[in-house]
């Protein structure tokens, strides 16, 4: 899970063969810095969570309400409609992606090579804590 810079600011380890949906508690309990829960009755003032058409079950929309968060989630066709009738659009999960992008330029996550899940876990706490880092302006 990352913010809107594409800072990691939650994770969860699983399998390849496992559904994203299944993690999002984990992901979300595991965020070092939790959002502020809002006033439930102002959807104004409640923090977004944008998510794309694999969590679009109804399990989720429940978790994601019960963190007193906004969700919002493209359901099918949704996308390549808004697609087709905007010029220009660009998807919400790019942000996500530009992460997963620099994540892999990290030898040692692209190719796992830690058998131990720990350890996998520390390097990619590492790598999260480097682009954070960097998303600071701190120079290096």
């Amino acid at each position: 899970m990352t913010d809107a810079r594409g800072v990691p600011v939650g994770l969860a380890v699983a399998g390849a063969n496992r559904n994203d949906f299944k993690l999002l508690q984990e992901t979300v309990l595991n965020m070092p810095v939790t959002p502020p829960r809002a006033d439930p009755a102002n959807a104004d003032d409640r923090p977004n969570l944008c998510l794309d058409k694999g969590y679009d079950y109804r399990e989720v929309r429940e978790q994601v309400e019960s963190f007193g968060w906004t969700a919002h989630i493209r359901t099918r066709g949704e996308e390549k409609q808004a697609k087709r009738d905007i010029p220009g659009y660009r998807a919400r999960r790019w942000v996500v992606e530009r992460t997963h992008s620099w994540m892999n330029r990290f030898r040692r996550l692209l190719v796992r090579w830690e058998k131990k899940t720990e350890n996998y876990v520390a390097m990619l706490h590492l790598a999260c804590a480097w682009h954070a880092y960097r998303a600071a302006g701190v120079p290096v």
